[in-house]
């Protein structure tokens, strides 16, 4: 009877040790357990993010006026082929996704290397450079917009001070500099982002390589060139593609500086899906959802053919 008892014991005691490990180490939980702890997740994914999208989807074979709707199966699509001003937003999206990310990564890279170079008043200017992030996009627009004014703002005043009158510009009202003032607003806001991550990454690298680097004598541009550029390549990659899917849906800092004009020269597919569904009062949500469905389809792509052509199979182990 005894033996019964502590064998009761012993397995009472390897029970609560099992379910124990099977509550710390996740891989052993049970299926019940795992469908509690994602339950509330997936609820939210499912609300905000998959039902809207495939509601989207859904709502662009059809014709919406109010709450009638009328299923016009492909003609949406077929009326986008033709829409000049959508291929104008494409162009300028896709100038804002390919060109603006190289700009950004550049900055922040060149600020968080004048940072690990020691550059004076380096712990003021790393708050400095990394303060516009903390703004909102509607400040951030009204600051450069009274920057860019022609009359008073301080790049003309500075031009006009230093006597090159000839180049102040409506940066802002001039097609052909619209858009590039846009993509330095942006590029402004974001570079204390990137330069906190370029710099981290940076103090990441291994001291023995740098250290044998300046052993050999080896100068800072080729440092820079053969050691920390190439050791420092996932990150910029990664940047890089954040920085690209998050220029393919732009649409707070154009809206507010520029809303797409002037013609169209600043117009987004964001902006101009925006337009289509609510600021024309066309009182049509289909073909703003078939512009949506396409975009989407078009940035799920080049994110994967980007993620393919950037990858490099060569792993760096130090």
């Amino acid at each position: 009877m005894p033996e019964a008892i502590a064998l009761n014991v012993k397995t009472s005691d390897r029970e609560a040790s099992t379910s124990a490990r099977s509550l710390a180490d996740p891989r052993r939980a049970s299926r019940v357990v795992l469908a509690i702890f994602l339950a509330p997740a997936l609820l939210v994914y499912c609300g905000l993010t998959a039902y809207p999208a495939f509601r989207t989807i859904f709502d662009s074979f059809f014709t919406i006026e109010g709450i009638e709707a009328t299923f016009v199966g492909l003609a949406n699509y077929r009326e986008l082929i033709s829409d000049e001003t959508f291929w104008i937003a494409v162009r300028n999206t896709l100038i804002w996704s390919f060109v603006a990310p190289v700009l950004d990564v550049a900055t922040g890279l060149l600020l968080a290397l004048a940072l690990y170079a020691g550059v004076p008043f380096a712990r003021f200017l790393r708050v400095a450079w990394f303060t516009p992030v903390l703004l909102s996009y509607v400040v951030v627009a009204i600051l450069w917009m009274w920057i860019f004014n022609y009359d008073w703002g301080i790049l003309n005043a500075m031009l006009r001070a230093v006597g090159l009158d000839g180049l102040a510009s409506s940066w802002l009202g001039d097609p052909h500099l619209a858009l590039a003032s846009v993509i330095v607003t942006h590029a402004w806001k974001w570079a204390g982002f990137n330069m906190v991550v370029c710099l981290a990454a940076i103090h990441s690298l291994p001291r023995e390589v740098l250290e044998a680097s300046e052993l050999d004598n080896c100068g800072w541009g080729e440092k820079l060139r053969y050691i920390i550029i190439p050791m420092l390549r996932p990150t910029l990659l990664s940047l890089y593609i954040l920085a690209f899917i998050g220029k393919m849906k732009i649409f707070d800092l154009v809206w507010i500086m520029t809303q797409g004009g002037p013609l169209w020269a600043t117009e987004t597919v964001s902006t101009y899906v925006y337009k289509r569904a609510f600021n024309w009062n066309t009182f049509d949500l289909g073909y703003p959802s078939a512009i949506a469905t396409v975009w989407f389809l078009v940035v799920c792509a080049s994110v994967v053919i980007l993620n393919r052509l950037l990858s490099t199979r060569d792993r760096l182990e130090y």
